[in-house]
């Protein structure tokens, strides 16, 4: 967590995390699933499991460990698949990173009628006006959320924008895996 401001909340904090993790494996990486648990109660529970992460020695009492899942199936929308997904009690949130191609707001207009998903796809990515971004969004059982965005063209720890209400579709599809 080497460029997570101490002062964020937990949440923020992890979500930071992710994406500088996500960072480091460079561009082009698959969607990365990670559980979110409460750190003192991992070293409380799962001594062994809390000193392979390196955290035997961690001071902090209200922090969250961000524990990677196994691979998200590029076979099958995202959505589907977050929807086969339960979390036992022992997780108290959820992140997903996931990369993606966005347009401009002012591109909206230019969006021909009618194409297939595919179609649309491929004139996105064929846009003058695409950006690649990675998008890292974390939510927790109370319904509290975060996300952080960095752009591939600015690439760097200080140009990440956070918010809880970056990218509302995804942070609502993490949120119901939390549902009964």
């Amino acid at each position: 967590m080497s460029n997570t401001p101490m002062a964020a909340s937990p949440l923020t904090r992890a979500v930071l995390e992710i994406d500088e993790y996500a960072s480091g494996l460079g561009w082009d990486q698959p969607a990365r699933l990670f559980a979110l648990v409460d750190t003192a109660r991992l070293r409380a529970q799962e001594p062994s499991l809390a000193a392979q992460l390196g955290l035997e020695q961690a001071s902090e009492t209200t922090g969250l460990t961000p524990i990677e899942q196994d691979e998200v199936p590029t076979d099958k929308p995202l959505d589907e698949f977050l929807a086969t997904i339960a979390w036992p009690d022992a997780v108290v949130g959820c992140a997903l990173t996931v990369e993606r191609l966005m347009l401009p707001p002012s591109a909206e207009a230019q969006v021909p009628k009618g194409l297939s998903d595919a179609k649309l796809a491929r004139w996105v990515a064929e846009h003058p006006d695409r950006q690649e971004v990675r998008m890292t969004v974390g939510v927790l059982r109370d319904g509290t959320r975060d996300s952080a965005l960095r752009l591939r063209e600015k690439d760097a720890p200080s140009e990440v924008l956070t918010g809880a209400s970056l990218v509302p579709g995804l942070a609502e599809a993490l949120s119901a895996t939390f549902e009964e």
